[in-house]
């Protein structure tokens, strides 16, 4: 016999069938739960990077990388900042912008988010005007024609589609003897985009940035400059250096400063429903420990008998240890495949369940990105197969340091 005894034994009873037909159930549901735990867990981090990923990437493909604002009332010197940003080889693209919150009214009322736009630059900055426009063009946007682009939500709020008038409110006004008159001026929707996230198809309006400076009286000022970056995750440097440039003249911003809380709670999310999760794998692991602590209790006489051969307590220690292992990782390995198989098919299967139930499993609404998008790493695989390995093991150790202390007489005393 090659190997260790021990090993050889304990493969043994692993392949063996019970004298109970009660334990092989026990062991097989082990087996399960651990499967059970390894795949929901698998699945639901999966779901949970996917959400982070569509979340982050259709976010920044609106907000740009890093924005440049005037210390005072908004930036005049905007080319000359488009030019000095742009002799940092970190910066591929920079545009300026105006933005102020402002009421449509179309055939229904509703509060939105005006962004003025220069047509010809924003493209540098900004793929989804770009590439997710469902109607129109960016170039019908043009300074005089005071033509806007609404997200496809909002369009539908307000009723219009097209060639339909909306009359944009802002809060600025004039003061007059019947009192304050808001500002208002009609525009012609000319283009409806739809980014796939809610908190700009449902509140953004895009206007020619002249025609936004000319309804906000700004002059030739504009609200900001926003940068686009050769690589974002250096967004925060990149604000630094350019701040330290400009030496104090302007305020440089990046993605992480203003989305740093969103981010916090997605990733604290993630790591709390690891954390959750992994209680299914501990309860299966416990179940583990019963199922071993019952074969140790069948298998007295057997152990009794290698105890009198000579069979160190420490061997015989090992020997079940190898069982709980084995079974462990059999668990372990179905769970990985029933994860990637499940988080691979997620889509047609939820798709399917919301055509029997008619329930849409992840509303736009309410989760700011419509379908549910699924993102597997390797390794999360790897850490959570670690995990229950683990777990696993640690289950086996009080059933063999039981199996270890059995007395070899007084087993065999009824045998």
């Amino acid at each position: 016999m090659r190997g260790p005894i021990w090993l050889a034994i304990g493969l043994h009873y692993t392949r063996a069938k019970r004298r109970t037909g009660f334990l092989s159930f026990i062991s097989a549901a082990s087996i399960l739960g651990i499967a059970i735990g390894v795949t929901a867990l698998i699945t639901t981090i999966a779901v949970m990077t996917g959400f982070q990923e569509e979340y982050r990437a259709r976010m920044l493909s609106m907000v740009a990388h890093a924005t440049i604002y005037g210390v005072g009332d908004g930036l005049s010197n905007w080319p000359g900042v488009v030019r000095a940003a742009r002799e940092d080889p970190r910066v591929i693209g920079a545009a300026p912008f105006v933005t102020n919150e402002a009421m449509l009214q179309g055939n229904a009322t509703q509060g939105a988010m005006l962004l003025g736009v220069d047509p010809a630059m924003e493209g540098q900055v900004d793929d989804v005007l770009a590439g997710k426009l469902v109607a129109g063009s960016l170039t019908d946007l043009h300074p005089g024609g005071f033509g806007v682009i609404l997200g496809k939500d909002l369009a539908n709020a307000l009723a219009v589609g097209v060639g339909d008038k909306v009359n944009v409110l802002v809060a600025e006004g004039n003061v007059t003897p019947i009192g304050f008159v808001s500002r208002s001026k009609a525009f012609t929707v000319v283009g409806i985009f739809e980014a796939g996230f809610a908190d700009y198809d449902q509140k953004l309006a895009v206007v020619d940035m002249a025609d936004a400076q000319k309804l906000l009286r700004m002059g030739d000022v504009v609200t900001g400059v926003r940068l686009k970056l050769t690589d974002m995750w250096q967004a925060a440097r990149v604000a630094r250096d350019l701040s330290q440039r400009f030496g104090g003249a302007y305020s440089v911003r990046d993605w992480t400063h203003d989305n740093v809380n969103m981010f916090i709670a997605l990733r604290t999310e993630k790591t709390m429903m690891f954390l959750i999760l992994v209680l299914i794998v501990g309860v299966a692991a416990f179940n583990l420990l019963s199922s071993l602590v019952m074969v140790v209790t069948d298998k007295q006489a057997d152990i009794a008998i290698l105890r009198t051969l000579g069979m160190r307590p420490g061997a015989v220690m090992r020997v079940f240890m190898v069982q709980g292992s084995v079974i462990g990782a059999l668990g372990v390995a179905l769970g990985v495949a029933g994860g990637v198989a499940l988080t691979k098919n997620l889509d047609a299967i939820v798709a399917v369940i919301e055509r029997l139930t008619g329930i849409e499993v992840m509303p736009a609404n309410v989760y700011y990105i419509s379908g549910l998008p699924t993102r597997l790493e390797w390794s999360d695989v790897g850490t959570i197969a670690g995990v229950a390995l683990v777990l696993c093991f640690i289950a086996t150790l009080y059933p063999a340091w039981r199996a270890a202390r059995i007395d070899p007489a007084s087993a065999l005393r009824y045998e």
